[in-house]
């Protein structure tokens, strides 16, 4: 290979590495943002600011290109140092290469898997290996002023921290509740089943579980499935407080998955 190929299949590596790369990430940005699927990665109120920043980027991609091929690395002036020709700078050399190729492969099979794999709310799975996680995701939520709080407005993330707080548990006794989350299995030594939703406060990376037990029949729904529940809070002789539902729907999986 001629000395002006190998540079310029180094200039074209660059450019991929960098302004392309960040070009199809902000692609798939502005798409999923058109057709409001950005909320599956991040919450609803940073979809602006995502978006906003994919047009930049992608403008400056645009503009990148007018650049003649290998601009990137050029200083524009010589520094004076000889080649380095030892042993040593040959394998400092070649773990350099070795470290920009593999970090190249491993970024650009994660934009294309983003680009080719169709968007996906977090799995079950993840809920479920997460469920031992401390749940009080609002904590503070008991501190509120009772009787002036509206808890018909508590989805499952705040009625989980009031499960997993109260310090007056009867308080809440008889609450009318209609929830949507999903099935997952209860406690070993607990009855029915837990409707769990998970919950974003940036993007999916902080996502957290929030589940609250409901009084029905666990081999009734199967792990995963989607239900809206409506019936009433109970607090049981011990304190523990629980749903206990007067209609359990099965749905499809809603448009946006996530608490915020």
């Amino acid at each position: 290979m001629s000395e002006h190929a190998s540079s310029r299949g180094r200039a074209l590596a660059t450019r991929w590495l960098g302004v392309g790369l960040a070009a199809a990430i902000a692609i798939v940005t502005l798409g999923l943002g058109f057709a409001g699927q950005l909320t599956l990665y991040i919450s609803p109120e940073t979809v602006w600011f995502a978006c906003a920043a994919a047009v930049v980027t992608l403008a400056g991609a645009i503009w990148s290109c007018t650049l003649p091929l290998g601009s990137e690395t050029e200083h524009g002036h010589d520094h004076g140092h000889e080649p380095d020709i030892t042993t040593e700078g040959s394998r400092r050399r070649t773990l350099t290469l070795a470290g920009t190729i593999s970090a190249g492969v491993v970024a650009t099979g994660m934009v294309m898997a983003a680009v080719v794999l169709p968007p996906a709310s977090l799995s079950v799975d993840l809920a479920m290996s997460r469920a031992g996680e401390d749940s009080t995701l609002f904590a503070g939520a008991d501190d509120v002023s009772l009787g002036v709080a509206d808890t018909t407005t508590f989805g499952v993330g705040e009625w989980a921290s009031v499960f997993a707080t109260a310090t007056r548990p009867e308080a809440y006794d008889g609450s009318s509740v209609t929830l949507t989350g999903f099935v997952t299995p209860a406690d070993s030594n607990a009855d029915g089943v837990r409707l769990t939703r998970m919950v974003i406060t940036h993007c999916v990376i902080d996502a957290q579980p929030a589940a609250v037990p409901v009084s029905v029949d666990a081999g009734e729904y199967p792990t995963g499935q989607w239900v809206e529940v409506t019936g009433t809070v109970k607090a049981d002789a011990d304190g523990t407080l629980r749903i206990d539902p007067t209609s359990v729907v099965a749905i499809d999986e809603p448009g946006d998955p996530y608490e915020y």
